[in-house]
């Protein structure tokens, strides 16, 4: 088996955006009554899911599907999509008494697993087409003014969320990790020019911050409503979601380049972001439906508490322990559902993210080293 160098880039990427998720979900019950929080909540919104969906592009591939390929949908997605549905139906019948088990809507964060295995299975459709990036905007934007599109099986969420996807995809094609890895010393005029951009967007959500809440903002970057939904049923809600889009791969752009691009303390984190992803809400869920965060709770301290508080949940989530525990659930290898068939003997070696999966030597395209080291 050939073994490649692992990008530590990527590794870095993937951490850091599971710990903008973990922040995301902390503190959004505090924003209901402290604009601090909406600003970081909108923040973090803006750009996380976009970038978490630009990662998985990347790490995607448009070859025609084989019996490996389509077998991988199943363990990576649909099947954990199962287990995390029966297990959250389970939890809010004792905790809520709602005795309904309805997986035609995903509990809390479980609609990316269905957003992934449907941008897995259109990924090679998608690229026969000339544009495909082009083509995935317009669909994006266009499914807004669907109202009877909505949220079962995340396919108005898929769908909005889906430029993204291809964005990745076609960074892989474009070399791009290859030639930011080449930059020199240049590549700090890029990363301060990115923490420019950075800052003027939070210092906007700062001075605008009873606006947006006036407005529901936070709603436009779920991707999930229709126009009408979200209260705006004009023609020019379209252009809103376009340049909220455009907002967003700034933003995605500006957040991969302050990513360090060498090896860190955290970089073996981010093997582990589908564990820390799919198991967070479980910790969060008491002081989210408590109310423990309202009130006195959401000042300035108890904001920094749950954003600190985020960083550990993200590191424990992610150890060798837990994964190794919970892995039947969030890595199922049910090899007794499948038949055998010559192209599926062999283990696939990366997961949804392209983050080594349990037990596999690691692999990643080969590149050159960063030019500075940094």
């Amino acid at each position: 088996m050939k073994v490649t160098r692992r990008i530590p880039l990527w590794d870095n990427a993937r951490f850091a955006c599971v710990v903008l998720v973990v922040m995301g979900h902390a503190v959004q019950r505090q924003t209901l009554d402290s604009d601090n929080a909406l600003v970081v909540y909108l923040f973090i919104y803006s750009f996380h899911m976009p970038a978490f969906a630009i990662i998985s592009g990347y790490f995607s591939k448009a070859s025609p599907p084989t019996s490996r390929s389509m077998r991988r949908v199943l363990t990576d997605f649909v099947i954990p999509y199962v287990i995390f549905e029966s297990i959250w139906s389970l939890v809010k019948w004792l905790v809520e008494g709602r005795a309904a088990y309805n997986p035609t809507e995903p509990s809390w964060t479980l609609w990316f697993l269905l957003a992934l295995a449907i941008f897995r299975l259109v990924l090679p459709y998608l690229v026969l087409v000339r544009w495909p990036l082009l083509w995935a905007v317009i669909l994006s934007v266009g499914v807004g003014y669907l109202a009877n599109v909505d949220s079962t099986f995340s396919l108005s969420r898929a769908i909005g969320i889906l430029p993204f996807f291809l964005l990745g995809w076609q960074l892989r094609q474009w070399d791009v990790v290859a030639r930011w890895n080449r930059l020199g010393a240049s590549v700090w005029a890029w990363r301060v020019a990115a923490a420019g951009a950075m800052a003027t967007w939070l210092a906007v959500l700062w001075l605008n911050a009873p606006s947006f809440r006036e407005f529901d903002l936070a709603y436009w970057f779920f991707y999930d409503e229709s126009y009408r939904g979200l209260g705006e049923p004009t023609w020019w809600a379209g252009l809103l979601r376009l340049g909220l889009i455009l907002l967003a791969v700034v933003l995605s752009a500006a957040f991969f380049m302050l990513i360090p691009r060498r090896e860190t303390f955290f970089s073996a984190f981010g093997q582990g972001t589908m564990y820390v992803y799919l198991l967070h809400s479980f910790v969060l869920y008491p002081l989210r439906e408590s109310g423990v965060l309202r009130d006195d709770h959401a000042s300035a301290t108890w904001l920094l508490t749950m954003i600190f508080a985020s960083f550990a949940i993200a590191i424990v989530l992610s150890s060798p322990v837990v994964r190794r525990l919970f892995r039947v659930l969030v890595e199922p290898k049910p090899a007794w559902l499948f038949r055998e068939t010559d192209d599926l003997r062999g283990a696939s070696k990366t997961d949804a993210v392209g983050a080594r999966r349990e037990g596999l030597r690691p692999v990643a395209p080969r590149v050159a080293p960063p030019a500075d080291g940094s």
